[in-house]
């Protein structure tokens, strides 16, 4: 197909803004899918996706829109052309879909789909207005140079404000108010225009078919029965079935056993010729063999020089998962590396702690990420899972000028080998209600935030930019801001970099054994402070046992805080109906040495909820 017949966009939005309500919407009206098949959520194809309401993975679709021409003034909305543009011809073009998650966590994937697009559908709810990550996100699409068309989603919403939320954008983003089109993805008003103006709004890819063959992967997963399936976006060349390919960061050579686009189901096609986007079957074994960004060339004929691909994705949250009761570790790993083949962002090495046995310690992308993997594993594995509290990496600086990252604060070095300790920072953009500015900053101070800039939006809406700890933001910040701006208050963070603090590793001791699982890194001014409530945490979640349990916080050798479980005790004289005193003595004296035995030999069983009490972080 010539490509000027096509068009590739992406939808972008903040969370819960209808991405996917206006993705099922596009589908229906293109005719990928019937009236029968229609349901919400189409493209979202998790079972958990569904139940959490959101999009966690990317997912695509190839539409055929039969464009009517020019039609100015249909609709809710009259639509202005874009300066300097041509009308497109009348005829049926290929409409290319990636469909975006609005999560911060899974900004890795709105990055991969904006790599293969020309143009993006900026989504924003007509109620909410502009929030966190539609900031985030539309500059994501201007650093990329990606033709931005603004819509203003529900304005079936009763308290709906469209006009206002034009405005909005302009004054924020640039992009002029008359340009942004006002649709119901919920009722299917707007979508005629909103077809119609990326037809005539977002230019057609570039690139020859005459040249060598030069594709970007941007999106891959493993099938179980044909091995693993590669998203590709073709930017010159013809890649036809049968074709012998290299994956040039791989080193790799595979011949094409399949090929064609997502409608949205998998659909066979001879060729992908530039500017489509579709998929390719190569008796890939697993996904290890396939790099996201990789670029995919012919064996025969190399393109010159690949393309630049994708930057890793940055695991940013740490924890350990352990085997629970009925589940053996190999059993864990052989389910950690099935779902590894499917989500490759995340990683995991083998871990070992004395109170838990041998386990895997993973890096995730954030909280949500964290909490969706284990979902994961524990649904499609049926297996029994003990999470031990996340952590965020810190960075080592020894004396000897050597510089590691610390995944786990059980693995810290002894004091007198390190220089300094260096924790993760982050940029965070919090959007709210001006009215809540005080108790936010408030919130934000406690938390070592320092302010940076306060920018309005309008009278009644602002931007606060903080700079803070990593480690103080992902566990709870963003349900505290939730609570202090009455449900009004949205969040993004960017990773700014590692700066040095005077930091400290708070050791956890239950019944004198250090467990590491519960330890974490804090500052030396909350040390205290934090073992303390740590602690009282433990107490409550610990069952009594037979023996007394201590449970001590510390700092190395001194220890700051201390709780004790009683005993669950036994009557042991019950039976003791009379006779001389000393029968009873000599009877709670042999409980006594049994209990003092107990306690030098007895395991104390520590429940999953007590490893997230460290999380516990309020006042």
């Amino acid at each position: 197909m010539d490509t000027e017949w096509i068009r590739n966009f992406s939808i972008i939005a903040h969370i819960d803004h209808g991405k996917s309500t206006l993705a099922d919407r596009l589908l229906l009206r293109c005719g990928a899918i019937s009236e029968r098949e229609f349901r919400d959520q189409f493209l979202d194809d998790m079972d958990l996706e569904r139940e959490m309401g959101i999009t966690i993975k990317a997912n695509r679709a190839t539409l055929e829109y039969e464009y009517p021409g020019p039609q100015s003034g249909s609709g809710p909305r009259p639509r202005a052309a874009a300066p300097g543009s041509t009308s497109p011809a009348v005829g049926t073009y290929a409409l290319n879909l990636l469909d975006t998650p609005g999560h911060v966590d899974f900004h890795y994937e709105v990055s991969r789909a904006l790599a293969a697009c020309e143009g993006v559908l900026l989504l924003v709810d007509a109620v909410q207005g502009i929030e966190a990550q539609t900031l985030a996100n539309a500059y994501k699409a201007i650093a990329a140079n990606l033709k931005i068309i603004p819509v203003i989603n529900k304005i079936d919403l009763p308290a709906a404000r469209p006009e206002d939320i034009a405005l909005e954008l302009e004054h924020v983003l640039g992009l002029p108010a008359s340009d942004a089109l006002f649709a119901s993805a919920k009722t299917g008003v707007g979508v005629e225009e909103i077809l119609q103006a990326i037809v005539e709004r977002i230019p057609p890819p570039l690139g020859s078919p005459e040249e060598s063959l030069k594709a970007l992967i941007y999106d891959a997963k493993a099938d179980p029965h044909r091995g693993v399936v590669c998203h590709v976006r073709v930017m010159d060349g013809v890649l036809h079935k049968a074709d012998k390919v290299l994956l040039m960061a791989a080193g790799r050579v595979h011949q094409v056993s399949d090929l064609g686009v997502c409608t949205p189901k998998l659909t066979s096609r001879p060729e992908l010729s530039a500017g489509d986007v579709g998929y390719f079957f190569a008796g890939i074994k697993t996904i290890h063999d396939v790099n996201i960004g990789d670029t995919v060339t012919l064996d025969g004929r190399p393109c010159p020089e690949p393309l630049p691909g994708y930057r890793p994705p940055q695991q940013m949250v740490f924890c350990d998962f352990y085997p629970g009761p009925g589940t053996t570790s190999a059993q864990l790993r052989e389910a950690i590396e099935k779902l590894w083949l499917n989500d490759s962002s995340f990683n995991f090495t083998p871990a070992a702690s004395p109170a838990l046995g041998v386990g895997f310690r993973c890096g995730f992308l954030g909280l949500l990420h964290m909490k969706i993997v284990q979902e994961r594993l524990e649904r499609e594995s049926e297996i029994d899972v003990v999470q031990t509290a996340p952590t965020v990496g810190f960075e080592i600086l020894y004396k000897d000028g050597v510089t590691r990252i610390l995944e786990s604060p059980a693995d810290l070095p002894p004091p007198e080998q390190i220089e300094e300790i260096r924790e993760p920072y982050v940029r965070a953009d919090l959007i709210l209600p001006s009215r809540f500015i005080g108790g936010v900053m408030k919130l934000s101070e406690s938390r070592r935030g320092a302010h940076q800039r306060t920018e309005y939006l309008s009278p009644e809406r602002v931007v606060l930019t903080y700079e803070f700890p990593l480690a103080e933001v992902i566990y709870d910040y963003f349900d505290r801001l939730k609570s202090v701006t009455s449900g009004y208050g949205t969040m993004d963070y960017e990773l700014i970099g590692f700066r040095a603090d005077d930091l400290v590793k708070l050791n956890i001791l239950v019944n004198s054994i250090p467990v590491d699982a519960l330890s974490v890194i804090v500052h030396r001014s909350r040390a205290e402070y934090r073992g303390r409530r740590l602690i009282t945490r433990l107490k409550k979640e610990i069952d009594r046992h037979l023996f007394e349990i201590p449970i001590q916080a510390a700092v190395g050798n001194r220890i700051i805080a201390r709780e004790t479980i009683k005993p669950v005790r036994k009557d042991v004289t019950a039976k003791c109906y009379g006779g001389d005193i000393t029968r009873k003595r000599k009877l709670l004296e042999k409980q006594k040495a049994g209990k003092k035995r107990m306690k030098q030999v007895g395991k104390v069983a520590i429940p999953q909820s007590a490893f997230m009490a460290v999380l516990d972080t309020s006042e």
